[in-house]
């Protein structure tokens, strides 16, 4: 596989992350939109970048440079600790989904979650609200459409919502909480409503949770993408190439 960094020369993170895959040859490039022509022009398969970039420079030259496969595109985050693995959007690109997004927000993370872990989606659609104890909301009311379009279109895959993290998470909160839910708190992939909550959840479960994140990874382009923070660790930019690595080798299942 090749895969741009164009941080590479430059990021001592980025090229301590390079020793770990040696099977990858990684490629460097002077500016982001360098690394994006490489990337159309076939020299590379897959492009990692953000740890000396703002998210913004980076989601618009992909948005400018790299061909769509989905409606839309959005971001997930991998999150990973020895005890706890799960997947988190969008905490990077929509700012306040319609439902259309959302639908695709889902979709998509639902398939890399397949794609990455080999396993059934759980998906809980995060809320302040648990089954409306919240009260009635335009937004908890465009998550239970999206339920039932998830539902028809994918019957295979568990989701539930709108719910509180804690009942999604936790199986004895879940059983107070949601007693009926086909998740019973053991969500593998949580949907946050906006891009505030995402972002600020992420960033909780790195800096106080010790999860190493992956991410975020960009959905919905002809190939895997990856926009790492710039406040990203060594271990936060391995399991992103490795979470890239798995995605583009199976990426017909995308």
């Amino acid at each position: 596989m090749k895969l741009i960094f164009p941080e590479l020369t430059t990021n001592p993170i980025a090229q301590e992350a390079a020793k770990h895959f040696p099977d990858i040859n990684f490629l460097p490039a002077d500016s982001l939109d360098h690394a994006a022509e490489m990337l159309n022009h076939g020299e590379a398969d897959s492009m990692i970048s953000g740890l000396d970039y703002s998210s913004r420079d980076v989601l618009l030259t992909y948005k400018n440079h790299i061909p769509l496969r989905s409606e839309f595109f959005s971001s997930c985050f991998v999150c990973e600790r020895p005890d706890r693995r799960f997947i988190l959007a969008d905490g990077g690109v929509n700012k306040q989904p319609n439902a259309e997004q959302l639908y695709t927000i889902i979709e998509d993370t639902a398939t890399t979650h397949i794609t990455y872990y080999q396993s059934q989606p759980k998906i809980a659609l995060l809320s302040y609200s648990t089954y409306g104890s919240g009260g009635k909301n335009p937004d908890l009311n465009k998550i239970h459409s999206v339920i039932d379009k998830v539902r028809a279109s994918h019957p295979d895959w568990l989701i539930d919502g709108e719910m509180q993290l804690d009942a999604a998470v936790n199986p004895n909160i879940a059983h107070k909480k949601t007693p009926d839910s086909p998740l019973a708190g053991q969500a593998n992939i949580l949907i946050v409503p906006d891009l505030n909550s995402g972002n600020i959840l992420y960033k909780s479960l790195e800096q106080f949770g010790n999860f190493t994140i992956a991410g975020p990874i960009i959905q919905g382009f002809q190939t895997p993408l990856a926009d790492l923070s710039r406040g990203s660790t060594l271990a936060d930019t391995i399991l992103t190439i490795k979470v890239i690595l798995k995605l583009y080798s199976r990426k017909d299942n995308l």
